[in-house]
């Protein structure tokens, strides 16, 4: 493994921090600014959504972010996604695809997991997601996420 390779897997973990803070922050935006600019985000069997614009509308469910809400104990609901076991299944100077599974923590404990497969290109300094597959494996009982999909 050379440098050039040291600090592409540097930067695509700086980047899948980067989206994680920005989700869990509700900055959906600069989450949107961890794709190119024509990157595609994919929820298996739910939808999909190409360009910043399209995923930032897609995870915000086409309306302004409001403030959070509470959950059935009266607690501020939050959220925090965490990624383990990063595997880097291909690496080129022009791709990089990886693996990772994830674990979505709410107020009330594990909401939601499953796993990631991306794609990264290198994008001036960076490398960003050219396309993110999610899929979910399972949600708890009361799911954030699973309320939020049956809307």
């Amino acid at each position: 493994m050379d440098l050039s390779e040291l600090r592409a897997r540097d930067c695509v973990r700086d980047t899948v921090a980067r989206y994680t803070h920005a989700g869990d922050s509700g900055k959906l935006t600069e989450l949107a600014d961890c794709f190119t600019p024509d990157g595609t985000l994919e929820v298996k069997g739910r939808s999909s959504a190409t360009g910043r614009t399209a995923i930032v509308e897609m995870l915000s469910g086409g309306a302004a972010p409001a403030d959070p809400p509470l959950t059935t104990l009266g607690a501020k609901f939050f959220q925090r996604h965490f990624v383990a076991n990063l595997a880097f299944d291909s690496i080129t100077p022009d791709r990089i695809e990886t693996r990772a599974y994830f674990v979505v923590f709410g107020p009330d404990g594990a909401d939601h997991w499953g796993r990631y497969r991306d794609v990264f290109v290198p994008v001036r300094d960076r490398w960003l997601i050219a396309h993110r597959l999610v899929a979910v494996d399972t949600t708890a009982p009361g799911s954030f996420l699973a309320a939020r999909w049956s809307q």
